[in-house]
């Protein structure tokens, strides 16, 4: 294996990071949980997609799933999370990481009654926020009919097994 080609051709770099305080509010917020814009794939140029997902106490989270264009990594920063691994479901607790290619399926759920926190890590960098804004507005009442949500899951890469 190799490193890929060059992106940046300059000689002398550039001033060009992007800082984001722990301080600074979620970028969506619903049903107990917040979500943290950090790394979206339109700001890293398609290469992934970093998100902090901080749930309330409440249990939430999706079931068995898969993607078949886009691989998916969580790590728990704090709490239990209960992570589906295709085989069954353990427990995330602090530090603890799973990986799933695509076509790996995979769900994640607070279930102990606890705030929990954990990263998500997309590759490549999907157009998520989309789907997790979807997402809120399902949770505040909005419906879908039975195609307009065929057609969002089909369109946010998301399948059940």
């Amino acid at each position: 294996m190799s490193y890929p080609p060059p992106r940046y051709e300059g000689d002398t770099g550039e001033v060009s990071a992007v800082f984001r305080a722990h301080t600074q509010p979620p970028d969506l917020s619903y049903g107990g949980r917040d979500i943290h814009y950090l790394a979206t794939g339109r700001t890293t140029q398609g290469a992934y997609g970093l998100y902090r997902w901080d749930f309330g106490p409440d249990e939430s989270g999706p079931g068995p799933h898969f993607h078949k264009t886009i691989s998916e990594s969580f790590f728990v920063l704090r709490g239990t999370v209960r992570l589906y691994d295709g085989r069954g479901w353990r427990e995330g607790r602090e530090g603890d990481f799973l990986h799933v290619p695509p076509g790996g399926v995979h769900g994640f759920r607070n279930v102990v009654g606890e705030p929990a926190s954990m990263l998500l890590l997309f590759t490549p960098g999907a157009p998520r926020e989309e789907y997790f804004e979807t997402l809120a507005e399902l949770a505040a009442g909005r419906e879908l009919g039975e195609e307009e949500a065929a057609a969002f899951f089909l369109r946010h890469d998301n399948y059940e097994p």
